[in-house]
């Protein structure tokens, strides 16, 4: 788990927390969220086990140098380097290349353009959206009948992809680069899935299908698959890299968000956007009150406040201005019995940590309000 990096200029994210899924590049993901002002808990929902001594490499690459492809379909640059490499090992990289060389690259995207020239190719064309979907289009509108077509899979589902391409009349030769595997150490994923259950996490980022499918298989093993949807509909925000990463996730009626661009950079400027729109802003006592994961921001003060805390205020913004009873604010509180008394003591700690007492108001003999600014009552009444 990275720790929170507290700044004078608290930054966007500032408040929430952030769950990473990603096996690779996750420290590159936490770092631009930490330098917003995230909190960031990592899980790798998965890991990346190199095939390097596979047999099935081995094999694919052996058909290939035998009998040269017509097409070749490079869809990852990690995927395209290391099949590369797997070859140079096995002493077969110069007549690997010879016979790509012969063939018709195309390309998925740019980062993937990149990893072909590198290794002395040129590819014959990309799409612009970096979509398998346009890949497939254009090669069913070409043609595909009696073609020899070698796919570099990558471990994300491609839905239909190899399935169109044989309807086709195409003869299909995956080459399996890598592989995705369940974590050797679960226990993160199982407490990211208890975190967004409780809703101590704001937003989930994935950047590649086969995690999010693993995260929801996890959350089915364990019994709680209808919680973690719930969940993610209405308070945890689902924010994927692009739209095949989004297609475990939509399968199972979620909503997501995507960049324009498919690249970390901006999946985290959409985050920066996202979430504090999502936030409670009220009127209160002549300030600015901003609720938000796990912070409020007073005015543009960012003010930490313990899990309970938060839990009462969210019960109180349900209604601002509005007297909440002492009962039901002790249900709001988690893991609560039946005391009343922790509900004191939860909203001494809450005044405490907002260092503004009179934002809340105690009403005697029955229960909290927010001291809603009286401009403002009209608005708030039916919230």
């Amino acid at each position: 788990m990275y720790e929170e990096e507290q700044r004078p200029d608290h930054g966007p994210l500032a408040g929430f927390t952030v769950g990473v899924t990603a096996a690779r590049r996750a420290d590159e993901l936490g770092t631009l969220l930490q330098r917003r002002g995230a909190a960031v808990m990592h899980a790798p929902a998965l890991r990346i086990v190199q095939l390097a001594d596979d047999s099935e490499l081995l094999g694919a690459t052996k058909e290939l140098i035998r009998q040269v492809p017509d097409i070749v379909v490079a869809t990852t640059a990690i995927g395209f380097r290391g099949w590369v490499e797997a070859a140079d090992g096995w002493g077969l990289g110069d007549d690997l290349l010879s016979r790509l060389g012969d063939a018709r690259i195309l390309a998925r995207g740019p980062k993937v353009k990149g990893a072909v020239r590198a290794a002395g190719l040129t590819e014959e064309w990309s799409p612009s959206s970096e979509s398998m979907a346009e890949v497939l289009d254009r090669l069913l509108e070409e043609g595909v009948d009696g073609l020899r077509i070698a796919i570099q899979l990558h471990g994300e589902p491609l839905p239909g992809f190899v399935e169109a391409l044989r309807e086709g009349g195409a003869e299909v030769v995956g080459v399996p680069v890598y592989r995705w595997m369940p974590p050797e150490d679960i226990a993160p994923v199982d407490r990211l899935l208890d975190a967004t259950v409780s809703r101590g996490v704001d937003a989930l980022t994935f950047t590649s299908a086969p995690a999010a499918a693993s995260l929801l298989s996890r959350a089915e093993e364990r019994g709680m698959l209808p919680e973690v949807l719930e969940a993610m509909s209405h308070d945890v925000l689902p924010a994927c890299v692009g739209p095949v990463t989004a297609l475990p996730l939509q399968s199972r009626g979620l909503d997501t968000i995507q960049p324009e661009r498919f690249r970390l950079g901006p999946l985290v400027q959409l985050l920066c956007k996202e979430l504090p729109g999502r936030a409670r802003a009220l009127p209160i006592a002549g300030h600015r009150v901003e609720i938000r994961g796990h912070a409020v921001l007073v005015d543009d003060d960012l003010k930490p406040v313990p899990p309970a805390g938060m839990s009462l205020l969210r019960a109180l913004s349900r209604r601002p201005g509005w007297v909440v009873a002492r009962a039901e604010l002790l249900r709001a509180l988690p893991g609560s019995g039946r005391d009343e008394h922790a509900v004191e003591t939860a909203m001494a700690r809450l005044r405490t940590a907002l260092g503004t007492p009179k934002l809340i108001q105690t009403v005697v003999k029955r229960g909290y309000r927010l001291a809603l600014d009286p401009a403002a009552d009209t608005k708030y009444a039916d919230a």
